[in-house]
């Protein structure tokens, strides 16, 4: 981490170019930190709301590392859980959904689109909720207001929707890819956020 340190403060001081190939580094190193602290399914949340966290302190230029990011993530961890939990029983329900429109049931097609739209739904909802977690924050709540700035904020959401089909693609062409990329879909969600925040 003492080299992404160094990249940041060589970044303040060099050209505009060099800072942003210091964010590219910072995102994708985010991407695994993300990846690994996901491995045990649940913790995806926690995983997305420490990394969007320690990328938020890169962007303000603070002090911030493996140690903090894991802190953030034991705190968001707390409540996180449960949503990531709640996320695999969505996950599971669609996909009921669309064995049903496989198997050719009457309605089956309606409710297999529906189903998948509110899994984009959610998992949009999630990322911003993630990105605009601080510790002590109720997951609840921040799930409430994160789903109200999906709909009333399709641009935002639309872009994180992208985000998301880039880390799909990814995974399809080769696994890898997909851990670092994670953290390029955190730092969307950022955006996003401080987009919709300055709206």
């Amino acid at each position: 981490m003492a080299e992404a340190h160094t990249g940041t403060r060589a970044a303040r001081g060099g050209s505009p170019l060099a800072g942003k190939f210091a964010l590219f580094a910072e995102c994708l190193l985010t991407g695994v930190w993300i990846a690994l602290a996901s491995l045990p399914l649940v913790t995806y949340p926690a995983a997305f709301a420490a990394g969007s966290r320690h990328l938020g302190r890169h962007l303000s230029h603070e002090r911030g590392g493996l140690r903090e990011f894991a802190a953030d993530f034991r705190s968001a961890l707390r409540g996180g859980w449960l949503v990531g939990l709640a996320g695999w029983a969505v996950l599971a329900v669609v996909r009921v959904d669309v064995l049903a429109v496989r198997a050719g049931l009457p309605g089956g097609e309606f409710v297999g689109a529906v189903g998948v739209l509110a899994l984009i739904a959610a998992a949009v909802a999630g990322l911003r909720a993630a990105a605009v977690w601080r510790p002590g924050d109720s997951w609840r709540t921040l799930l409430a207001g994160a789903a109200r700035r999906t709909v009333l904020d399709p641009a935002g959401s639309f872009l994180l929707v992208g985000g998301l089909a880039v880390v799909v693609c990814s995974a399809w062409f080769s696994a890898p890819l997909a851990l670092p990329v994670l953290g390029a879909v955190a730092a969307a969600a950022v955006a996003v956020e401080e987009r919709h925040r300055h709206r």
